[in-house]
């Protein structure tokens, strides 16, 4: 169990309220409702669920997990490595813009915070937002499974509320889906946590499809 300051840290590090953008982002989602893929709760468990065990498990929590490691041991050519092979994995223009952005703002918000090994990640053009994740925990000494979970918990939280507006759902199934899907996040850490490089590597083609597809839809709450 992380000490208290170190959940502390997590808590901030995943907070809704952290302001590198997140919230404005729906990573496919919004062209999934559009299309008429995600039309209830059920749809959206699913779709949720698939992106979490597909995606989320497969790609940036074994990253991740090797992100951490890199930063904590000072290697900084492995993080370069491992967040250009996060960035390749990102498969749209959108994706990557997202993991981009956020990763900017996040290293901003770090180095404003007296993070000093963010600053040479301010304009970094492989500067992911789990790179920069895993160099917040290791600075605050948070152990590598809670971050992983805290990881996967902030996205699940942040599509939930995409899926309230967009589907829509009503606050309360927004909860519903929050407390079904966090009931796999500790065995998705555990495998992210063991899964051999070889075998890293997304299977969502129904999110790279969508999110190709959102920079021409119509009307759009969300970035593209």
């Amino acid at each position: 169990m992380p000490t208290d300051l170190a959940l502390l840290r997590l808590l901030q590090l995943v907070s809704p309220g952290l302001p590198v953008g997140m919230y404005s982002y729906s990573q496919g989602m919004e062209q999934a409702v559009d299309n008429g893929w995600i039309k209830d709760e059920a749809q959206t468990r699913d779709w949720l669920s698939g992106l979490l065990r597909q995606g989320l498990a497969q790609v940036d929590a074994p990253l991740l997990a090797r992100l951490y490691n890199a930063w904590a041991r000072g290697d900084d050519a492995a993080v370069r490595q491992w967040s250009a092979e996060l960035m390749a994995m990102r498969e749209t223009a959108e994706l990557r813009a997202e993991d981009r952005q956020t990763g900017l703002a996040l290293a901003r918000l770090l180095a404003g915070l007296g993070v000093e090994r963010a600053k040479p990640w301010l304009r970094h053009p492989q500067a992911s937002y789990a790179t920069v994740f895993a160099l917040a925990a290791v600075e605050w000494e948070i152990p590598l499974a809670p971050a992983i979970a805290g990881y996967l918990w902030s996205w699940l939280e942040n599509q939930s509320l995409c899926a309230v507006k967009l589907v829509p759902l009503g606050q309360l199934a927004g909860q519903r889906l929050l407390q079904g899907l966090a009931l796999e996040i500790p065995a998705l850490v555990e495998m992210a946590l063991s899964l051999p490089e070889n075998e890293i590597g997304t299977r969502t083609f129904a999110v790279a499809l969508a999110s190709s597809r959102h920079e021409r839809q119509y009307s759009r709450l969300f970035r593209s």
